[in-house]
This record gives C-alpha cells, sequence and structure tokens, in this order.
C-alpha cells in the first residue's frame, strides 16, 4: 500500500510558464482570434437611412418575385439573369436606390448593421476571414434571397443553414 507522500512524488511536476510569456500566448490568441471573425457592430439601433420601411417591403417583394431567375456571372436583369450583386443592384434601383456594383464595394456601403436591429430589404453579407465574397437580400423570418452559383437559379435560404451561417460576415443597411 502507498501513502500519500509517495503519490506526490509519483505525479509528473507541473511546467512553469513565466507571466510574460503566458501574457505574450494569450495576447496572440486573443489577435488570432479576432482576425478571423465578423466585426464587432455596436448593439445600437442604425442612424436613419435612405431606404424607408416601405422602400425595405418593396424590395423584399421583388426579390421574392425573382426567385427562379437564372443566374449569370455579370448579371444585372431579369432576362439576362443575375450575379448576386447584379440582383441586388436590381432590387434596389427599383425601390430607389443606387448601390455599389460589387460584393466587395457593397460590404463597406451604407451602415454596419446589429442582428438585433435587422429588417427586411437589408444585406447580408458572407465571406470568409473577413472578406466579403457573396451578398443576398433579408426577406424576414432568418430568410434572405440570393443568386448563389453558376448554373443555379435566384433562391431563397435561410440564413441558419451550417454553409451560410458560418460565413455570415454582417448586415449593412443604405444610409
Amino acid at each position: 500500500m502507498t501513502n500519500a507522500h509517495d503519490m506526490n512524488h509519483a505525479r509528473p511536476a507541473r511546467p512553469t510558464v513565466d507571466r510574460r510569456t503566458a501574457a505574450a500566448w494569450l495576447a496572440a490568441g486573443l489577435l488570432a482570434g479576432c482576425a478571423g471573425g465578423p466585426p464587432v457592430v455596436p448593439a445600437t439601433p442604425p442612424r436613419p437611412s435612405r431606404m424607408s420601411d416601405e422602400q425595405a417591403q418593396d424590395a423584399t417583394v421583388l426579390a421574392l418575385g425573382l426567385v427562379g431567375t437564372a443566374y449569370r456571372y455579370g448579371g444585372n436583369t431579369p432576362e439576362g439573369g443575375f450575379d448576386c450583386s447584379g440582383l441586388i443592384m436590381y432590387v434596389y434601383r427599383a425601390a430607389g436606390l443606387a448601390t455599389p456594383r460589387t460584393v466587395r464595394e457593397m460590404s463597406l456601403w451604407g451602415q454596419p448593421v446589429h442582428p438585433s436591429f435587422v429588417r427586411t430589404g437589408d444585406l447580408a453579407i458572407f465571406g470568409s476571414r473577413g472578406d466579403a465574397s457573396h451578398a443576398g437580400i433579408l426577406v424576414g423570418q432568418g430568410r434572405f434571397v440570393h443568386a448563389p452559383s453558376t448554373g443555379g437559379t435566384v433562391s431563397l435560404a435561410r440564413l441558419a443553414e451550417g454553409y451560410w451561417s458560418s460565413r455570415l460576415i454582417g448586415y449593412r443597411r443604405p444610409l
């Protein structure tokens, strides 16, 4: 039978780390964790927007009406097909607002909106490592309309779907 004294000697010694080394590792870990995530948006109501509630509703109805339209890279009309930014540009133009042409520009356009303040007609921006590569128009109930890919059509998707939820960068609204 072993006694408590023998058991203490049988355990391996805990490694020691000086405080400066621990602080450096902690800081590096925090910075690395922040670098890949979406930007932090304050949980405050967005500023008033040029897009009225009526325009946002019109954009939503039009976007839903375009579901099934062919995808075409660089496309920006129902007859010629849409890519994701062309779809947004077309819908917003019909609602009386001009948008940038590319997703990258759209990801910086307008104002960021905290998730608790999103409304129909706002943009959902997707990408990886903070680089925007796709966008859609929010239509309510956690859904968005977008032009997903070559060979596809404008479709309705859920923000909570694994693919989209893991790539959501944030939300934008016109100023």
